[in-house]
């Protein structure tokens, strides 16, 4: 009777519930009826409506069975359900797919390891199916807290947590994609699910990394490998889940890399960081690079008083990132890079700094490795700056040039962004150093058309400004500098090192017909150039490497920017020179003075082989071979040397030791070059340049700068200017004045410049010109007149602390001679 009952039972049960019953065996291990689940197939297609209720009686039937550990019976549901998912696909699947998501949830929650397994599988065959409508109720915040969790399995059985491991990352790899496909795809990129999702592939690609990195780069896996090693499939599903942001969510998704970064310490070493940004920068897409660079600078400025290692570290991430994003679009981040390095350049030496203030006060011996570490952070700073700015284009280049050059430090100004006010002149010098040890590596591998377009004039005064400072290696940065933007043909490493060339032909120098445009820029400029040339040999503090760079500068512009206007100009440059270290009026050491002598004599043999003057090479020569045996010491080979016997003087009436005038003149005249100017004697005038710089006045009194056009055969001396003082006229006319008058009247005039007013010396100065004018053209019997082409200038300039080397006074004349 109960058998009868059961059976009536039975037969009135709904047919949904009896087609799902069918597909269950009596034992388990004999799987899924196929038979039967078509039936149910067959039902679920032609009824759709019904859909819900099957999957909420199989939902019923699981739940039973899992918490009867009935695991046959469980897998032979979700076998079930995975087919009706892919069997239907009618509107009314959606009631069907929430019982589906709960049985899943049902799985994932339980503890045994197969199940959560099962329960992943099945998701991920549900993330891959396209669903026709939007679901808009639908939330997967659980599966994306479940399968982080799982991500994370730490289980005692080294097999099982490796398979739990591996289902986690596949299940956040499923919710990825279905929500992405989701016409509500954004509910993923909120900051609750990325803060879980990207710790949770990073822990997994660190975690293998460890290993990795001990033994060496790891080969590509097998397809069988990457489903069995975490790291590989983390790294898989982390560049999937990049590939697919945008715009908007692009920072969500990066964003949690920082924060799992500090959790972990992994700034210092760095290497997982690096690897885990060229991911990054390699999966998204290019146009969004700038988004993951304002990331990376806005955490530099959040780490800003770290450690200098972890500095170090995140701002060697922002190279690697750099160098990648430089190929494609960056848009408006350039300056905003350059800007937030330079400020954590400033930063890193005011650690620098008061780390040793600091130490110089408790005497502790940890500061020497504080001190190295910021160099390293210093070094990271311009290694990233210089890489990045040799990767952009020309165009933006020249921009970089001029920003960084803006931003160096001149003590004197206030208008520069990087204020050396509380750094003093030890911290403003170490960053003037770095910051055109940044510009020297912008510059290389720059290709200018035209030197106008290298060397702009904004650009040129500021930078040749710290070629006038008392430090040899900021003048040996200049140079350096001045060399990449000139050397546009390669030619600088045959040139490497001072010497006395046999051939120059065996260099094989490259080089073209000087263009208009450089042309015009060395009548512009070329005064320019030479003055700091010039100026810088004059340094007490110059080593063999600053003579050796000025060497370069020197055949760099003959080669690139002479005609035959500028070889004479450096004709004039070199015998100035000469007359440097032979008259000595600024008390050069010996090894200065011979140095100076021994850069002329590798020049002129260098130019006169260029421009391939017979007798002007044969007068060089001769000069050479004759130093070579008897002044040995004024040839670079030798006074270079560790050991070298310096003299004890110069003797300005050894001629044959010298190159001459005269004989230059000589040699080049009958050769076509207009030699006239080359009795003129080259003098640097004097520019705002040597207040900014800080160099001594080289004007301290009201002087008269007389250039003179000499007829008189005075070959043999380079300097043809007379500088007469106001009180050297008046002694002139009175021959009874005493020198100590003078001196002390001389020493009440420059007193009186450095402090009266402005005013007051202005209307004196304009005074004593009237006067000077009147008493000079008494004496010389000359009447003053305005020439159609003069010949000769005097200008009376003014020394003043404020107001340096201001022109007060100009008047030109016919041709002067002054015997």
């Amino acid at each position: 009777l109960s058998a009868g009952v059961c059976c009536c039972c039975a037969a009135l049960r709904p047919r949904y519930k009896r087609l799902v019953d069918n597909i269950f065996p009596e034992d388990p291990k004999d799987g899924l009826v196929k038979a039967d689940m078509e039936k149910l197939t067959f039902y679920a297609v032609s009824a759709p409506e019904k859909l819900d209720r099957i999957g909420a009686y199989l939902a019923e039937r699981l739940s039973r069975d899992v918490v009867r550990h009935r695991y046959g019976y469980v897998l032979i549901a979700m076998e079930a359900l995975d087919q009706l998912l892919m069997a239907c696909h009618s509107q009314s699947i959606k009631p069907f797919v929430e019982s589906f998501l709960h049985m899943v949830a049902k799985l994932l929650e339980s503890g045994e390891p197969k199940l959560q397994v099962l329960g992943t599988n099945s998701f991920v065959k549900f993330a891959n199916i396209e669903e026709d409508t939007p679901s808009y109720h639908r939330r997967y915040d659980f599966f994306v807290s479940r399968f982080s969790a799982m991500c994370h399995s730490c289980d005692t059985d080294p097999e099982t947590q490796n398979e739990i491991r591996i289902a986690g990352i596949r299940g956040i790899q499923g919710v990825v994609r279905k929500a992405v496909n989701d016409e509500l795809r954004a509910t993923i990129w909120e900051p609750q699910h990325m803060d879980k999702i990207v710790p949770s592939l990073l822990f997994n690609m660190q975690k293998i990394e460890d290993v990795d990195s001990r033994i060496g780069p790891p080969s590509s896996p097998t397809a069988g490998v990457k489903e069995e090693n975490p790291s590989v499939l983390a790294e898989n599903c982390f560049r999937e889940l990049l590939g697919r942001a945008t715009y908007g969510n692009m920072n969500n998704a990066v964003r949690p890399v920082f924060a799992h970064l500090d959790h972990h310490r992994l700034w210092d070493p760095n290497e997982f960081a690096v690897s885990c940004f060229k991911i990054i920068m390699y999966s998204i897409q290019a146009q969004y690079s700038h988004h993951v660079i304002q990331e990376i600078l806005g955490h530099l400025d959040v780490r800003k008083r770290d450690s200098p290692r972890v500095r170090a570290g995140i701002i060697q991430v922002l190279l690697e990132a750099v160098a990648i994003a430089a190929k494609g679009s960056i848009g408006p981040t350039v300056l905003e890079v350059f800007n937030t390095l330079l400020k954590h350049l400033r930063i890193s030496v005011d650690f620098e700094l008061g780390d040793r203030r600091s130490s110089a006060e408790s005497a502790t011996l940890s500061t020497s490795s504080k001190e190295s570490d910021e160099r390293i952070v210093q070094n990271a700073i311009i290694q990233t700056i210089g890489f990045f700015g040799s990767n952009l284009p020309d165009y933006q280049r020249s921009e970089i040039m001029m920003f960084i050059m803006s931003k160096v430090p001149v003590l004197g100004t206030t208008s520069q962004s990087l204020d050396p006010s509380n750094l003093g002149d030890l911290g403003t010098r170490r960053i003037q150093i770095m910051l055109l040890r940044s510009l020297l590596m912008v510059t290389s591998g720059y290709k200018a058309t035209t030197i106008s377009n290298a060397l702009p004039a904004p650009f040129l005064d500021p930078l040749l400004s710290p070629s006038l400072m008392e430090d040899s290696e900021l003048r040996q940065l200049v140079l350096e500098i001045l060399h990449n933007l000139i050397d546009r043909h390669d030619n600088r490493a045959k040139l490497r090192g001072i010497r006395i060339i046999p051939d120059v032909s065996d260099l094989k120098i490259k080089r073209d017909k000087i263009s208009r445009q450089d042309v015009s820029f060395m009548k512009k400029h070329g005064q320019q150039l030479y003055r700091h040339i010039y100026l810088g040999c004059k340094e007490e503090d110059n080593v063999q490497k600053n003579f050796e760079l000025l060497f370069t500068s020197l055949a760099l512009t003959t080669i690139e920017l002479a005609n035959e206007e500028v070889v004479i100009d450096l004709i004039r440059l070199a015998i100035a020179l000469q007359d440097v270290a032979i008259i000595n009026e600024d008390n050069l050491p010996m090894f200065n003075r011979c140095g100076v002598m021994a850069l002329v004599a590798a020049y002129l043999n260098f130019l006169s082989q260029m421009i391939a003057v017979p007798a002007f090479c044969q007068h060089v020569s001769k000069v050479i071979e004759t130093r070579s045996v008897e002044a040995a010491y004024f040839l670079p080979e030798t006074i270079f040397k560790d050991k070298c016997d310096l003299p004890k003087s110069l003797e300005k009436d050894e001629k044959d030791l010298f190159f001459l005038t005269n004989k230059i003149a000589e040699s080049l005249g009958g050769s076509g070059y207009n030699v006239e100017r080359l009795s003129v004697p080259y003098v640097p005038q004097v520019t705002d340049e040597d207040r900014l710089s800080r160099r001594k006045s080289i004007v301290d009194t009201v002087s008269l700068q007389v250039d003179i056009l000499s007829g008189t055969g005075m070959e043999d001396r380079v300097d043809n200017t007379e500088e007469i003082t106001f009180e050297a006229l008046k002694k002139a006319i009175d021959n009874n004045g005493l020198e100590e008058q003078e001196k002390e009247k001389r020493r009440l005039v420059i007193e009186k410049f450095q402090k009266a007013p402005f005013e007051e010396i202005a209307a004196q100065c304009e005074t004593k010109a009237n006067l000077l004018h009147d008493r000079l053209a008494h004496i010389l019997e000359l009447t003053i007149r305005p020439p159609p082409s003069p010949s000769g200038t005097m200008t009376i300039t003014a020394g003043h602390p404020h107001y340096h080397s201001v022109p007060v006074y100009e008047m030109k004349f016919p041709d002067l001679c002054v015997y």
